[in-house]
């Protein structure tokens, strides 16, 4: 069952959706390690009642956390800094279902000019290596900065961000917190800023700072990138922000090995 939910995941099926692929695919066949000759695949009903079963003991967490544990163990995650993002997970907006009801759990943003109705996904990832190590879920309205002090490690010395981050030195929690205030919050500036800055215009000193800070920054975007793109998990599968985040505890455990993976393949 669990590599059933597995395939499930990765390739954004429903329930039923994956059920049929099974029996389309050969190579899900083999990763499902079933004979067909003697066994049969399990219906989605089934299926629906094991995602609940793991829903109620978080699992998912768990082997996220699992995972993160044993590339620690293998001296993978670097540790002392870590790079924070955050991205908007879209949900339905349209009240044409059964309850005739939007989600009650979502909420709406604007973006620029662009209004969207979901939930956010925080993320903390390891500066050296880019492994994602915490991730946290609210409502699509609540600011990046404000859970940034939940996804600094104890051992962190340096934070990086984009220009959604700035101030983040004054927060509360950061600020009066002895080990928080000490860390040095490497923030991209905004591109107005850079413009209205003589020595910017004048010197190629601080594009070199921008640039720096870009280059380290950008590996917290290839989970994300993986996860939406490659995983199809662009939006939300479930009603609830905590069932939601259980489905994404696996898909970054998942975005993890994929760029583990992806590291090996260089190196050979």
């Amino acid at each position: 069952m669990l590599r059933m939910y597995l395939m499930q995941n990765w390739f954004g099926l429903s329930d039923e959706g994956i059920e049929d692929a099974i029996y389309d695919s050969y190579a899900m066949k083999r990763f499902l390690r079933i004979d067909f000759s003697t066994e049969q695949t399990p219906d989605a009903t089934t299926l629906l009642h094991f995602r609940h079963l793991l829903e109620k003991h978080d699992i998912t967490r768990k082997m996220f956390d699992d995972v993160k544990q044993r590339l620690e163990a293998s001296g993978l995650i670097m540790h002392g800094g870590t790079i924070v993002d955050a991205t908007i997970i879209h949900a339905p907006s349209s009240t044409k279902n059964a309850t005739k009801s939007r989600d009650p759990e979502m909420h709406s943003t604007k973006k620029g000019n662009q209004w969207y109705f979901g939930m956010k996904i925080h993320s903390g990832a390891d500066a050296g290596t880019g492994y994602v190590h915490t991730i946290i879920a609210t409502v699509a309205n609540v600011h990046d900065i404000a859970k940034t002090h939940e996804l600094i490690r104890e051992d962190d010395h340096i934070v990086y961000g984009d220009s959604g981050y700035l101030g983040v030195e004054k927060r509360t929690e950061i600020r009066e917190n002895p080990d928080l205030s000490g860390v040095d919050y490497r923030i991209a500036k905004r591109h107005s800023q850079n413009r209205m800055t003589k020595e910017y215009k004048e010197t190629n000193w601080d594009k070199q700072i921008e640039h720096a800070k870009a280059s380290v920054r950008s590996k917290v975007e290839h989970p994300f990138l993986i996860v939406k793109r490659l995983f199809h998990a662009g939006k939300t599968r479930y009603r609830g922000i905590r069932k939601n985040l259980l489905q994404y505890y696996l898909l970054f455990a998942s975005a993890n090995l994929v760029i583990l993976s992806a590291k090996f393949e260089n190196i050979i």
